[in-house]
């Protein structure tokens, strides 16, 4: 197999300069998480800055990712086309790259992946309501002005109400985006084993794949379309402070959907505490994770340790659809040799 001093194992590394120790054409889905360029939030991500929570409620400090740059979008757009330029070229021919982002730059994301030669086919968006609202009311501001009691309270009351311009975001967008083909789907397939979805990775009760999902319960309509499993306690692990853990059932619907190879390789160059690698294994599939946080390469592995006995039943399961899908692969093999298709 490609890249076999990588299979599964999580690397502490800085994915721009790991990414090209990957062999091309070699890696079946990516699905990572990255840095949203957010305020601090950025490729230099530290924790501490990040999580730190002084003065925060003071103005001048405000909490990472409530800050309005312009240049973010800018610099974002910059690193993310060098990721997405390695990216493309370690993915399969119709490999998948999933990517989460924020519903501002989601854009600046979308853009560089496309400007790179991947095709955008989708947007997924993961539909939630718990969240804080961040807009700011400019009481403080109004408090220093050089101005007499009565007319600051008299700003006070006029704009009562009215906020700086941010909503509460209660959803993330994530790119779906696809490697070309080498030539049609079905010769693709069966040359490179993927390129198609599996449309019997059932959503909600028993629907047909959707692009919007959430894991809490929201309303009857809603949660019988869209609700995927919602993740238990135990699943993130007590030990565990990363800021933004995705849910598992999220990862394992996307894997799901996408990955068809035995073999297949899943990879997430912003791994963080793991989620991706462990739905990967859950699957019985196969995964490289990187991240450039020790702290967080050491929860990942711990997570992925813990899981071994958890999944022992499934992998007796995995083991009986391997030796099913084995007799279909060479049976595909048979058909590829020679076989020429019409475009579909």
């Amino acid at each position: 197999m490609k890249n076999g001093e990588f299979i599964n194992k999580i690397i502490c590394a800085d994915s721009l300069e790991f990414l090209p120790k990957l062999e091309n054409d070699s890696i079946d889905v990516v699905l990572t998480d990255p840095p949203y360029f957010l305020d601090k939030m950025d490729n230099h991500w530290d924790d501490e800055k990040v999580s730190n929570q002084n003065n925060q409620y003071l103005i001048k400090s405000l909490p990472a990712g409530m800050k309005f740059e312009r240049e973010q979008g800018k610099r974002f757009y910059k690193w993310y086309f060098d990721i997405s330029k390695e990216i493309f070229r370690a993915l399969k021919p119709g490999g998948f790259f999933f990517s989460f982002s924020s519903p501002r730059l989601y854009h600046r994301m979308a853009s560089a992946i496309d400007d790179v030669g991947f095709e955008i086919r989708d947007a997924f968006i993961w539909l939630y309501t718990q969240n804080q609202a961040k807009a700011m009311g400019l009481d403080h501001f109004i408090n220093k002005l050089k101005l007499d009691e009565k007319t600051k309270e008299i700003i006070k009351e006029n704009l009562n109400g009215w906020k700086t311009p941010q909503l509460k975001s209660c959803f993330e967008p994530i790119a779906m985006a696809q490697k070309p083909t080498d030539d049609t789907y079905l010769n693709n397939v069966l040359k490179h084993k993927v390129g198609l979805f599996n449309i019997k990775t059932e959503i909600g009760k028993d629907m047909y794949p959707a692009n919007v999902f959430t894991v809490d319960k929201i309303n009857e309509l809603i949660d019988r379309t869209f609700l995927l499993p919602k993740p238990t306690k135990a699943e993130k692990g007590d030990y565990n402070d990363h800021r933004t853990v995705k849910p598992l059932a999220i990862c394992e619907y996307l894997i799901k959907l996408s990955a068809f190879s035995k073999d297949a390789v899943i990879l997430d160059p912003f791994v963080g505490s793991g989620t991706t690698a462990i739905a990967a294994k859950k699957l019985g599939k196969n995964y490289i994770g990187i991240d450039a946080s020790k702290k967080y390469v050491a929860i990942a592995e711990k997570r992925l340790k813990e899981i071994e006995a958890e999944i022992t039943y499934e992998t007796g399961r995995n083991n009986i659809y391997k030796k099913e899908q084995a007799v279909l692969f060479k049976v595909m093999d048979k058909v590829r040799v020679g076989r020429k298709v019409g475009k579909i």
